[in-house]
């Protein structure tokens, strides 16, 4: 009886998210593309925060100038870049009167510094729409007027989306690819979109399109001025002003690689983890629920393999058939629905195969860098970001270091 209760435990760990990622992917569309107004066309101010980026805006404006059926302006502002960031800005500016570079100001205390720059860049326009816009993300021709198309056609004041992730690394590729598997596998978008319940808020940090009086009107990036963590604070202030806010799958519209190194990719998902699944409050469940449906179906169904074998070569026979059977059965089933979601996803979002495979590894390597960042905040270690270092748990500067990744 323990065994078959153990082997019930995993699957349903394991079935739960399996089904909820299969509906979510139906309902996890691109924005769509047909003209709800026609000859009128979307006015966006996409707004980038830059800081040393010289490496990446160059080719981000180029992306955003190549959008059509949009009338927009590109603003960039450089948050205190010790690099060539803010003169190749400068040099497209010259060209293309569409492009401007603003500077920032000193970072007041409190403020992260991010928020405080996508709070200088929103008071820098009178848009009716805002896209905040990562400098390493890459746009397709027709990203910004699908997403002003979806946000008009289904009211929503603040829309966010999953860029492609181009995975280079060993462990860009191992970690990267959960985004979705947390996403669709543990957060109900039908419920998500059909209230503004705060815990149902989700986004990207990495591009988000507002309505100017929504996003004023719950405060924008000043209400989430200290956190790290804008794609899933932005969304609560949204939710709970009471505005709609939604996620649309941007893999055919933007593509970004996010980190460059293993120590940025370990820096970059530590440094809000413990605002997201590595928070005090829910750490210890999540970390039961992954490991109870997503690695211990694999290292359970591999003992018992293991042991079914050792008994058939020395000629043992079990006292219970039946309840081998089941218990086999059970436990391939568990296995089964902890892979179905990441081999759904390999197709669908251009994710490696390899790491697929190696989901349950993924999945405790994610766990590490949650307890990792915990401790680090429980210890008052700071954490260090794009050359600022912030006090644990808040969005506080601290002092400089050295680039992350």
């Amino acid at each position: 009886m323990i065994l078959i209760s153990l082997a019930g435990v995993l699957l349903v760990c394991a079935g739960v998210p399996a089904v909820l990622f299969a509906v979510n992917l139906r309902r996890y569309c691109a924005p769509r593309s047909e003209v709800i107004a026609r000859g009128r066309e979307a006015e966006i101010a996409v707004l980038i925060p830059a800081r040393n980026e010289e490496g990446n805006i160059a080719a981000c404006l180029e992306s955003v100038l190549a959008n059509e059926g949009a009338t927009f302006e590109v603003v960039v502002l450089d948050d205190a870049s010790t690099d060539g960031t803010a003169e190749i800005v400068r040099g497209y500016a010259m060209r293309d009167a569409r492009v401007r570079l603003a500077g920032t100001e000193n970072l007041p205390p409190g403020w992260n510094g991010k928020q405080h720059a996508c709070w200088l860049l929103a008071k820098q326009t009178d848009a009716p729409l805002l896209c905040f816009l990562d400098a390493d993300v890459r746009l397709a021709p027709g990203a910004l007027r699908r997403c002003e198309v979806e946000m008009r056609a289904g009211h929503v004041a603040l829309l966010s989306g999953f860029p492609r992730q181009i995975t280079v690394g060993w462990m860009e590729r191992m970690l990267l690819p959960l985004i979705h598997f947390v996403l669709l596998g543990f957060l109900p978008l039908g419920r998500m979109r059909k209230t503004t319940e705060v815990g149902y808020a989700a986004g990207c940090g990495q591009f988000f399109v507002a309505e100017r009086e929504a996003y004023f009107a719950c405060g924008g990036h000043a209400a989430i001025r200290e956190t790290r963590h804008d794609g899933l604070r932005l969304p609560q202030a949204f939710r709970r002003a009471g505005f709609k806010t939604d996620i649309v799958d941007l893999t055919e519209l933007a593509a970004v690689r996010m980190y460059d190194s293993p120590a940025g990719v370990w820096m970059g998902l530590a440094k809000n983890a413990t605002e997201g699944l590595g928070a005090p409050a829910r750490i210890v469940p999540l970390t039961m629920l992954l490991l109870l449906g997503q690695v211990l179906p694999v290292v359970v169904a591999a003992l018992w393999v293991v042991f079914c074998v050792s008994n058939v070569v020395v000629g043992a026979t079990f006292d219970d058939g039946r309840m081998a059977v089941m218990v086999s059965f059970m436990l391939a089933l568990a296995v089964a629905a902890s892979y179905v979601p990441r081999l759904l996803a390999v197709r669908r979002f251009r994710q490696p195969l390899g790491s697929a495979l190696l989901h349950p590894v993924g999945i405790v390597m994610l766990l590490v860098i949650q307890w990792y960042a915990l401790v680090k905040q429980v210890c008052g270690r700071p954490v260090a970001w794009r050359a600022r270092s912030y006090a644990s748990g808040t969005g506080e500067e601290i002092g400089t270091t050295e680039k992350a990744g």
